[in-house]
């Protein structure tokens, strides 16, 4: 299941996420707890960012967002990174 992802956009695009829908469910972003960068230097990792999130209901997630193909991923603690939902 993809994860839709609605951002702010300032000096660039999708700056950072400000809510995101998952399984049918709007959750708005209250507070960017960390955020990091990951290169492209393995050829089979894509570069992204990834934000770590509190939502309105106190909870956390981490969002990565993909560069090579625009897409957006949450992570759910004890699942693989590579968790596309």
């Amino acid at each position: 299941m993809p994860v839709e992802v609605k951002c702010y956009s300032g000096y660039k695009a999708d700056e950072y996420p400000v809510s995101f829908s998952f399984n049918n469910l709007q959750f708005e972003i209250k507070e960017i707890i960390d955020r990091w960068h990951q290169a492209d230097r393995d050829p089979g990792i894509p570069a992204a960012d990834y934000f770590k999130v509190r939502t309105a209901d106190n909870k956390q997630y981490i969002l990565k967002h993909e560069h090579v193909h625009d897409r957006w991923y949450l992570w759910i603690k004890g699942e693989s990174m590579n968790l596309n939902i």
